[in-house]
């Protein structure tokens, strides 16, 4: 196995224990790290097919607390703007998609320094538009996950049916985008071999965050994963500031 692949593994294995143990989607971990070692467009296809893997254990254990009116009013809007912000990725350089990515992971990482609880009003208006904005930033940069989130949050849902609702949305999410990654050529051949290896890295990265957890006090080192977050988002931002001129 090349340098390069042994790389992504480690990427991938990292990013889920850091967001199990940070309690938001190991994406937003997966997309800033791997796009320094491959393609953007390459690295959008594998934190989708990544984050999917993850979704599916979920999805597994917690089966039978699906909220199906949530999933209707949230998911239906998140899936149908996931295919749009994906149809647009082909449209755009990797250093406009990068500094997009940047921009965003600063602006929802700040957000969340400064209000760890934040959660947006519940009703069906809101529930549609979170629904189609993340939908949209997940389809366009390849992670949306703190938004689903910080809209679900406030439908106060016991634990289980938040995890499997949340989980159902965003499985549904990437399998919409997905496929048209895929056909539009954003995966070259040579990464498939690698995407079992990744469904592996999502089941032991996962276990040994949950692991974990219970021994550090998860507030403090949320923190620290979103200061790390805007420190490698402020970098992209700089690359791409360069490229462009």
């Amino acid at each position: 196995m090349e340098l390069g692949f042994i790389i992504l593994l480690i990427i991938a294995l990292f990013s889920e224990i850091v967001g199990t143990m940070a309690g938001f989607g190991s994406s937003t971990i997966f997309m800033p790290l791997a796009s320094y070692f491959v393609e953007f467009k390459t690295a959008l296809v594998l934190a989708a097919i990544f984050h999917l893997f993850g979704n599916i254990s979920r999805i597994t254990f917690f089966r039978h607390g699906l909220d199906k009116n949530v999933l209707l009013i949230f998911g239906i809007p998140s899936f149908v703007l996931s295919l749009l912000g994906a149809t647009l990725v082909g449209d755009l350089s990797q250093t406009v998609l990068k500094f997009l990515l940047g921009i965003f992971l600063i602006v929802v990482s700040v957000i969340f320094l400064i209000r760890p609880k934040l959660a947006f009003p519940v009703n069906k208006k809101s529930l549609v538009l979170g629904g189609g904005i993340s939908g949209f930033m997940a389809g366009l940069i390849g992670t949306g996950g703190a938004l689903r989130a910080s809209f679900l949050t406030g439908l106060k849902m016991e634990k289980e049916k938040y995890i499997a609702t949340s989980a159902v949305i965003a499985l549904g999410t990437d399998a919409t985008r997905i496929p048209y990654y895929i056909s539009s050529g954003f995966l070259p051949e040579q990464y498939y071999y690698l995407i079992p290896f990744l469904f592996g890295m999502a089941v032991v990265g996962s276990y040994i965050g949950r692991k974990i957890v219970t021994k550090i006090d998860q507030d403090k080192f949320k923190k620290m994963v979103l200061i790390g977050v805007i420190l490698v988002s402020i970098k992209f931002i700089i690359d791409s500031i360069a490229e462009f001129l």
